[in-house]
């Protein structure tokens, strides 16, 4: 093999290597930058993650800014619903209540998500 092409493959190679390592490195993946198939994805994983009790701010960290949110205040306590994206039903462009998870949370702290939740919220 003639020198002067093996030593063309092997800069090119190096230079996608280290093309492959910068994007790696430096190019987080952040919820908010993902398009709906795979922030849908993201979202199914994070939520098989989390555990009654975490803190609503630990939540926007770990997941960032909900699809759908409500909130009320009542007895004192603060409910918040966030629903997280987690199914596709209808290529609308809209995302509805249906296609997500919602996650409860009383006074900032989660106390329940899944079906059901959204039940508990509307009526505590």
């Amino acid at each position: 093999m003639n020198t002067k092409i093996f030593t063309r493959i092997v800069l090119g190679l190096l230079i996608y290597g280290l093309a492959m390592a910068a994007v790696v490195l430096y190019y987080p993946d952040s919820p908010e930058d993902m398009d709906w198939e795979d922030r849908e994805q993201y979202n199914k994983v994070q939520i098989g993650k989390l555990t009654l009790g975490q803190t609503r701010q630990a939540i926007l960290d770990l997941m960032g800014s909900p699809d759908i949110s409500e909130a009320k205040k009542l007895a004192g306590q603060t409910y918040q619903i966030m629903f997280y994206r987690t199914q596709h039903m209808e290529s609308d462009g809209i995302t509805t209540m249906n296609e997500c998870t919602p996650l409860l949370f009383v006074d900032d702290k989660l106390v329940a998500w899944g079906e059901g939740s959204y039940q508990q919220f509307l009526s505590p």
